[in-house]
């Protein structure tokens, strides 16, 4: 009863932000239209609070609140997407959910006006132009910054799991990339991105933020951009690997695994014990076969040292994390991580629309009808 005790006692929140495309309905070509829509959101509407803009004018992000437990994230990303198609049609636009629009150029999208965004493309120049890119980020609320930091550095290992659940892109510039996910590899163009190296404390992650200040390599914490990080501002620890997933049931489903995993792990740690950590190094091969080959490949188990096919690691991952997920009530959520590894993620679905009409416009049609289903 104690583990329970604290695991619900305030913590375990989740919070989820999902970046989404906005395309022209006709053309099905993203749209410099964010500006537009956020001046035409009504007041007292959900989107008021929930709806920023991104450094592209053709990307919207939304982010729910803290949420309790995964049915009030499921009930504020409905409403979310739903409001959000709703105020784009108006316009004549949709919005798409998916890591990179398959068709559209980066050189053709307008940059947001707002200081951060110019300093950001300032300072990287193309790098950050070309950064047409949409990602799903989860939160997950822990209140002790040691204690989290102990957990962002053990969930490192099953980040790649999590990445080839989530992908999303394999198209970019009208190509077929022959990735599951581009949009990994385009981030990584970026600095301070990846798979971050272990901190022995969060002390210890201060003192590497406070160098950088510093030294005048960034302005704050939020330019750190790794597939894991504890957030500077916010009692949380974020998982930022993910493509943009298509279905509202999918994103839940990641949400409930990421949430998952952090409870299991903090109950080892709460006993004394802990995952057993690796180098960010052996972590990124794993990472880029996530990016390679989605589903459809094998990671490395580095306690076998030999390769597993990357459905079986997930659903060991789904027993390892069965103790927790009975606690937060996430089985049923959890499920849809099956039927993910069964059917394929996005991306695979993506490509087998491609086949079967060779038509990339079919296949931004395909990824607008799959981003509102359930709504």
């Amino acid at each position: 009863m104690t583990d329970i005790a604290g695991l619900l006692d305030g913590q375990f929140t989740l919070g989820v932000e999902e970046e989404f495309q906005i395309i022209h309905h006709e053309t099905r070509e993203l749209r410099s239209y964010v500006s537009q829509l956020l001046d035409e959101t009504p007041e007292g509407s959900i989107l008021r609070e929930r709806v920023r803009p991104e450094m592209h004018q053709s990307v919207v992000e939304t982010g729910t609140g803290i949420c309790r437990d995964i049915r009030q994230a499921r009930q504020e990303i409905t409403e979310l997407r739903g409001s959000l198609n709703d105020l784009a049609k108006k316009g004549g636009m949709r919005i798409v959910a998916a890591g990179t629009h398959p068709i559209s150029d980066w050189k053709t999208q307008e940059i947001t006006d707002r200081e951060r965004y110019h300093q950001v493309v300032e300072d990287l120049q193309d790098v950050a132009r070309a950064n047409l890119i949409f990602g799903l980020h989860v939160h997950v609320g822990i209140k002790d910054k040691e204690v989290g930091m102990a957990l962002a550095n053990q969930v490192r290992y099953f980040l790649p799991h999590i990445l080839a659940l989530s992908t999303s892109s394999p198209f970019w510039i009208g190509r077929s990339t022959g990735l599951k996910s581009i949009r990994s590899e385009i981030f990584k163009r970026f600095p301070r991105t990846g798979i971050p190296g272990q901190f022995e404390s969060y002390k210890s992650f201060e003192s590497f933020v406070e160098l950088l200040i510093k030294t005048g390599c960034i302005d704050n914490a939020k330019r750190i951009w790794w597939d894991v990080r504890c957030h500077p501002f916010f009692d949380t620890v974020e998982v930022r690997i993910c493509d943009m997933t298509t279905r509202i049931d999918d994103t839940l489903a990641i949400g409930a695994l990421v949430q998952a995993v952090m409870g299991k792990l903090y109950l080892l740690y709460r006993r004394n014990q802990g995952w057993r950590e690796y180098s960010h190094m052996l972590i990124e091969e794993n990472k880029w076969r996530a990016v390679r080959y989605g589903l459809e490949g094998s990671l490395i188990d580095f306690g076998k040292r030999e390769q597993v096919k990357t459905t079986l690691l997930i659903e060991e991952l789904l027993d390892f994390v069965g103790e927790a997920a009975d606690i937060f009530g996430t089985q049923d959520d959890l499920d849809r991580v099956r039927a993910i590894c069964r059917d394929g993620s996005s991306a695979d679905r993506q490509l087998r629309v491609f086949k079967e009409t060779g038509s990339l416009k079919a296949v931004v049609d395909d990824l607008a009808e799959q981003t509102m289903l359930g709504v």
